[in-house]
């Protein structure tokens, strides 16, 4: 668990399990984890969840500002996630047959 800011360059792994942040992550910072990612704030930098290949892994952020989202390898950079009509909003991403869904929480 993470309770400072994610500032840019920093790289966090949680190896082996989830990752909970309850902080902001700034543009340029990288969350790795091989199981979920929790961000209690605005998610600005990138964030790669399952890494070792979980596809049922999960992101959960509470604003999502993303320069780049994965899970177990399927990803969508910023410029695909601008266009989705929840961009900015509280939202939860998933993977199912290899395409990453988007839901509000």
């Amino acid at each position: 668990m993470i309770t400072q800011p994610v500032r840019g360059g920093q790289q966090i792994y949680a190896q082996g399990g989830d990752l909970v942040v309850i902080s902001s992550v700034s543009s340029g910072a990288e969350l790795l984890a091989d199981g979920n990612i929790h961000v209690y704030g605005p998610m600005r930098g990138r964030a790669l969840a399952g890494i070792k290949g979980d596809s049922k892994a999960r992101i959960f952020c509470q604003q999502l500002g993303a320069e780049l989202i994965s899970i177990a390898g399927q990803y969508k950079v910023s410029e695909d996630l601008r266009r989705d009509p929840l961009w900015g909003a509280s939202v939860q991403i998933s993977s199912s047959q290899d395409v990453l869904n988007i839901t509000r929480l």
